[in-house]
């Protein structure tokens, strides 16, 4: 089933490759939207695709690169809508 989510990931997420490694699972699981850094040090991510998808880069995400240390994980459910092409690494 299609589906969506907004994660917001707070810990030491910046600096360390975070929004690579995000991409990188999104491309694996065919996930489409992006990942972005934020001003308050905080790493958004905005995906669709199917939901089984989406579950495994949020578990993958709560584990995080080598040198993260993930302090929290909110996670948003969103409807699908198809507004993306496929999956950006985002700047400022």
């Amino acid at each position: 089933m299609k589906a969506g989510a907004r994660f917001i990931v707070k810990g030491t997420v910046q600096g360390i490759f975070f929004r690579q490694f995000v991409k990188e699972g999104a491309d694996e699981l065919k996930l489409r939207g992006f990942v972005r850094n934020l001003e308050s040090g905080d790493v958004e991510i905005v995906v669709e695709g199917e939901d089984d998808a989406i579950e495994r880069l949020g578990n993958r995400v709560r584990k995080g690169p080598k040198h993260a240390q993930i302090r929290n994980v909110v996670v948003e459910k969103r409807k699908w809508n198809g507004e993306f092409e496929n999956f950006k690494e985002l700047r400022f």
